[in-house]
This record gives structure tokens, C-alpha cells and sequence, in this order.
């Protein structure tokens, strides 16, 4: 009898997550648990005036920041994930968050919020674009979790009900290739022309929510837009898959 390979493991997704340093800094309950299985690039980040060197900054608040960035570091590592670190200190937080994501190529940013467990994952996907990433990041961080994912796709009155079934059925078929059991994984299609709402929506009976950048700057989707508008409706943790940036 022939034994069917197991699929290649993919390897620990490489996660960003800023946390403002100003003051009392922390990670939000569940956390650790959720990033276990990820590479993490905790960025510690202080926003300064404009009139305020950054050197000067760094001088004067550099030692106690670093110490509870290192703090948070080793929460995570006693979870399981692998860390690295950083202290920036910055007069446009965004911009320094879109620019950490290139130098350490993160697959994915954590928007923060707590969570109690993570049995059940909701997926939003768009289309087709990203479908390999966003299978990725699910499959590496559940897979091994015996965790329930959620395919969902909100589609628009103009988008053909087949199209809509090919996303879906493609976003499954990388998940199993990755190595997600087939019966964990649910497909729901909606038709929606508030995909925000629709996503908030469905993620109340799911305990994480992973979904694609909607815009090539990582600063719409985590200082403001979609994706802090997810949390802030879900109040739960919200994964943001990168899109690959261009080389040049």
C-alpha cells in the first residue's frame, strides 16, 4: 500500500507586532498563546515631536522602553514563538511600521486585542490575489491546532456566484494543502456592499479573524482603517496579511 506523503510544513509565519512603548506597554491577554507557533518582530515604537531628536529620545527613554519591550519578548518566547525585537523611536509611527515590515519581509501584522482561546478562525478573502499568503499565515499558526477555519467571502452584487465559489474552493484547497484537516474548514459566500460590516458580522462566533491588506500601505489597515475597524467592531485579534512587496 502506498503512504500518501505528508505536506511540507511550511515554516513559523513571520509576524509583526508594534506595540507603542509610551507609557504602560502590554500585550493583551491570549497573545502568547495565539502567536505560538510564529516568528514574531515585536516592535517597541515611541512617537516624539517633531522638534525632539530622535537620538535624544533614545538617550533619555532607551534603557526602561527596551526593558519592557524584553518583558513582553519573553511572555512570547515562554509561549513557544521565536522573537526578535526592536526600538524605534519615530516622529510618523506609521510610516516606521510600513518600513519594518519590508527590512524583516513580515507575512502578516497583529492587530492586538485579547482573546481567551483560539478554537475557531474566520478567513476573509477577496479574490484570488494574496490566496497563497493568506493560506500560509492560517496554516501555519492552526494547522496544528486542531483549530476550526472559516472561509469567508463577502461578494458584491456584480460579482458572478461562480467566481465567488471558485475563491473559496481555492482558498480550501491551499489550506489542505498545507496540512489543515478538510473537516475543519466551513465556506460561507455572502453578498454584501459593506465587506467591513459583513466581516465584523460574522467573526462574533469566531475567536481570531485573518484577512488580506486592502491597500498597498500597511498604514490604512493598522493605524485607522479596515482592519482596526474589524477589531474595534469584533474586539478580538486581527491578523493582516501583507501583499508581497515589490522588489524595487
Amino acid at each position: 500500500m502506498t503512504e500518501i506523503p505528508e505536506p511540507p510544513a511550511d515554516p513559523e509565519p513571520t509576524i509583526l507586532v508594534p506595540i507603542d512603548v509610551h507609557g504602560e506597554a502590554s500585550l493583551p491577554s491570549g497573545t502568547a498563546a495565539l502567536l505560538a507557533n510564529a516568528h514574531v518582530v515585536l516592535l517597541g515604537y515611541h512617537e516624539i515631536p517633531e522638534q525632539t531628536a530622535t537620538e535624544q529620545a533614545r538617550e533619555q527613554l532607551g534603557e526602561p522602553a527596551m526593558a519592557t519591550l524584553e518583558g513582553l519578548a519573553e511572555t512570547l518566547t515562554d509561549a513557544g514563538a521565536t522573537v526578535e525585537t526592536r526600538l524605534v523611536f519615530t516622529h510618523e509611527a506609521a510610516t516606521t511600521v510600513d518600513r519594518i515590515i519590508y527590512e524583516h519581509d513580515c507575512l502578516a501584522v497583529l492587530v492586538a486585542n485579547h482573546v481567551e482561546r483560539v478554537d475557531n478562525v474566520l478567513l476573509a478573502v477577496r479574490g484570488l490575489v494574496g490566496l497563497e499568503r493568506n493560506a500560509a499565515l492560517v496554516a501555519g499558526l492552526f494547522a496544528d491546532r486542531g483549530t476550526d477555519v472559516t472561509v469567508f467571502h463577502g461578494r458584491d452584487a456584480d460579482e458572478p456566484i461562480a467566481e465567488a465559489r471558485g475563491v473559496v474552493t481555492e482558498t480550501e484547497r491551499a489550506l489542505v494543502d498545507r496540512g489543515v484537516e478538510p473537516d475543519a474548514i466551513e465556506t460561507v459566500i455572502e453578498e454584501t456592499d459593506e465587506p467591513v460590516a459583513a466581516i465584523a458580522r460574522q467573526a462574533a462566533d469566531h475567536d481570531v479573524v485573518v484577512m488580506g491588506e486592502t491597500n498597498p500601505s500597511v498604514t490604512t489597515v493598522v493605524f485607522g482603517m479596515p482592519a482596526d475597524r474589524v477589531a474595534e467592531q469584533f474586539q478580538g485579534p486581527v491578523l493582516v496579511v501583507q501583499r508581497p512587496r515589490p522588489e524595487t
